[in-house]
């Protein structure tokens, strides 16, 4: 990495997090994007014709680019709450799981609905569907699961309450693998609408999110969305963005997904045997991901009598030369996980290289 500017480039144990920059772009992606820097276009004349070959590509009625997958939270509450170019009521209501509630709420609150907390009960959703809310926001991923119905039976409900039905929204952000979530939540089982993050699993432009669904949906996130004078006006797509997601749509369904699934488990059974014999420490495959996708990671348990601390290893490994940034969600306080999905080649053997020699030493704080 060449900058100007002194900051060190990460291996990136952990996760596809913002944080960390996400994803690393494929160097069809980054053509696309560069190509695109290149002219000038009718920015909703590219929005139309991407949209329709990325909804082509995922099986879907329509879909359309966001920055970013909380935009699109954004961008398709408001689509529910109401019309573009008309205020948004003030008694409009998101329907959410408790046990679903998390620090994305916020971007479903910006457009002024209120959210009302459900049980995971048939019960509980139905009461609250009486009273005609904007639209339930689901959140997939196993790590939400025990909180909430399945995405079927909210489905299910959803559509008694109608016509017309209330609207069903999945954010599946970081639901990528499987390859099979761009059509599964909709086309096969009816939400109204998924979002993705364009910038983890898709590998392409950080700040690109994915809508995809039903047309009205889709034609009123757009409305409501730059360059609009709308509420999602600040959340601007560029061109780059445009033909960079579909570029990384387009590269991500040519992977063979079973063989990087493959690749992903043989790398975790390398840090497993690689930390077995070291003293102190516990070394197991978990699964689902911290983001309750379908394969494993490695989760290192610290005993007391490794020398460490979980905080004092994860800042140890941080500050060292290379910078490693581990996981730490989703696992005990005395353990930290280290997830494949975003390892470069050779990259695995550096983490475990760094860990034995950290770990080895016992002087940990």
């Amino acid at each position: 990495m060449t900058n100007p500017f002194g900051v060190r480039p990460v291996i990136n144990a952990s996760a596809t997090l913002t944080a960390l920059g996400g994803s690393l772009m494929p160097p069809s992606v980054l053509k696309a994007m560069t190509e695109g820097a290149a002219h000038f276009v009718d920015l909703p004349e590219l929005h139309d014709h991407v949209g329709e070959r990325l909804a082509a590509l995922t099986r879907n009625e329509a879909a359309c680019v966001t920055s970013g997958a909380a935009a699109a939270i954004t961008l398709t509450v408001a689509s529910c709450v109401g019309e573009p170019a008309q205020a948004f009521p003030a008694d409009a209501e998101v329907v959410m799981f408790t046990g679903q509630r998390n620090g994305y709420d916020y971007a479903a609150r910006l457009t002024g609905a209120r959210i009302v907390d459900v049980g995971p009960s048939i019960e509980e959703l139905r009461a609250a569907l009486v009273r005609r809310p904007a639209c339930v926001l689901w959140f997939a991923g196993a790590h939400y699961a025990a909180g909430a119905l399945p995405i079927e039976d909210v489905i299910r409900v959803a559509r008694e309450h109608g016509p017309p039905a209330v609207p069903v929204i999945v954010d599946a952000a970081a639901q990528i693998p499987p390859l099979s979530s761009l059509w599964r939540f909709t086309t096969e089982l009816g939400a109204d609408a998924v979002i993705f993050s364009g910038g983890k699993g898709l590998r392409g432009p950080q700040s690109s999110g994915l809508v995809l669904g039903k047309r009205w949906i889709v034609d009123r996130c757009r409305a409501h969305a730059s360059p609009n004078q709308q509420i999602g006006r600040g959340m601007k797509v560029g061109k780059e963005e445009l033909l960079g997601l579909y570029a990384a749509v387009e590269w991500t369904l040519e992977q063979d997904e079973e063989a990087l699934l493959a690749s992903y488990e043989q790398m975790v059974d390398r840090w497993v045997a690689g930390l077995r014999e070291v003293p102190g420490v516990v070394a197991e495959r978990g699964y689902p991901s911290e983001a309750g996708q379908p394969h494993g990671r490695a989760v290192v348990r610290l005993l007391t009598t490794s020398g460490w601390t979980r905080d004092g290893l994860v800042r140890a490994l941080w500050d060292g030369d290379p910078r490693i940034a581990v996981g730490v969600s989703g696992v005990p306080d005395d353990a930290i996980a280290l997830n494949p999905q975003t390892i470069e080649p050779g990259e695995d053997l550096v983490v475990l290289d760094a860990l034995v020699r950290h770990l080895s030493s016992g002087d940990g704080s």
